[in-house]
């Protein structure tokens, strides 16, 4: 038991701030990565029922731009890692839509699990496969082209951004790995 509870302590400290500079490239990248996705969403889609921008791209846009070297913001784990979540949480919805709380944890759980076994565990993609449940309407009416859009077409959209912007930075490169 008390070892248990000693996990609780942690084991490190922090990781040291990072300097203005990198501040100033992830402003950047996320900025004019969320401002594309949703450009194309209100300039081009806000008037019919397809939708390019969900909440789960933000987080994205942290990993993408603000911890470039991480494991979990190589493209392999930001395409591949929203389009099987969407495509689980689709799932889901459609076996167990009728009990929403079932729905839900069943998509992200999944996703989870499908994820790791895929190698493409993006932590945003657990709220991508959640949107698919709780979405609403306007989500559901989708169906399965949710998995291309808006999750795989928002999530391309962000990785050109950041290729282009993470490497015009002089101290970061982007990507570590492809597959």
């Amino acid at each position: 038991m008390r070892n248990f509870f000693g996990k609780m302590k942690g084991r490190t400290q922090s990781p040291p701030r990072v300097d203005m500079s990198e501040v100033i490239w992830s402003w950047t990248g996320s900025f004019i990565g969320i401002s594309a996705v949703g450009l194309i969403h209100f300039s081009l889609l806000d008037q019919t029922s397809l939708i390019m921008i969900i909440g789960s791209f933000g987080a994205s846009a942290v990993l993408v731009y603000g911890v470039t070297r991480s494991p979990l913001s190589q493209p392999r784990n930001l395409i591949g890692g929203h389009i099987i979540s969407a495509a689980t949480g689709v799932t889901a919805y459609l076996i167990a839509g009728k009990i929403p709380w079932l729905a839900a944890a069943l998509a992200v759980s999944s996703a989870i699990a499908i994820m790791h076994i895929t190698k493409t565990l993006h932590p945003p993609g657990g709220a991508t496969a959640l949107i698919a449940v709780i979405g609403g309407d306007s989500i559901h009416n989708l169906g399965y082209l949710y998995v291309l859009m808006p999750a795989g077409l928002g999530a391309l959209t962000l990785l050109v951004i950041a290729l282009l912007v993470n490497n015009l930075a002089p101290k970061r490169r982007y990507p570590e790995f492809w597959l």
